[in-house]
């Protein structure tokens, strides 16, 4: 399938349901769209191109992935009693390129988090590398480039 092939459209409307997944914390949900050999990356390091060349802020591979909804599902996590709200705002989705039925998605994003009378901004860019599949598309990977990706942070527990 070719690039022109997909609409943008098509592409924003899955980047702006996976934000509202995870505003409406439907974790299992979101996690249904990633690939069995999907990975979720947070760098460090601003223009960090690989994640094991040094540590990051999150990195979950399928199994940690499953193993962090899972306990923010069950509500299990002392750092999100009470659970933060949220709300994301997805825009500027490109595709960046499509190769071997990949298409890397490159968007800007904006997420307010609110929890225990505090609330926190975070901006940057998602890379999404996205496949489709009968239902839409499947995220094979998604990037999180914070903007303050080197700056201190409290801790980050819900995914962007």
């Amino acid at each position: 399938m070719s690039v022109t092939q997909i609409a943008p459209n098509e592409v924003k409307e899955f980047l702006i349901s996976e934000a509202r997944l995870l505003d409406e914390r439907r974790w299992e949900e979101w996690l249904a769209l990633f690939a069995k050999d999907g990975w979720y990356w947070v760098p460090i390091e601003e223009k960090q191109s690989n994640p094991k060349t040094t540590i990051s802020l999150m990195y979950d591979d399928r199994k940690l992935l499953e193993t962090r909804i899972r306990r923010l599902a069950a509500g299990s996590l002392h750092s999100q009693a009470p659970v933060s709200r949220t709300t994301r705002t997805v825009d500027n989705a490109t595709i960046e390129s499509e190769s071997n039925e990949i298409i890397t998605v490159r968007s800007k994003f904006f997420m307010i988090e609110y929890r225990r009378d505090k609330q926190r901004m975070f901006g940057g860019t998602y890379w999404h590398d996205l496949r489709r599949n009968s239902e839409g598309f499947i995220i094979v990977s998604k990037k999180v480039e914070l903007v303050n990706c080197d700056s201190m942070m409290d801790g980050l527990n819900i995914p962007f």
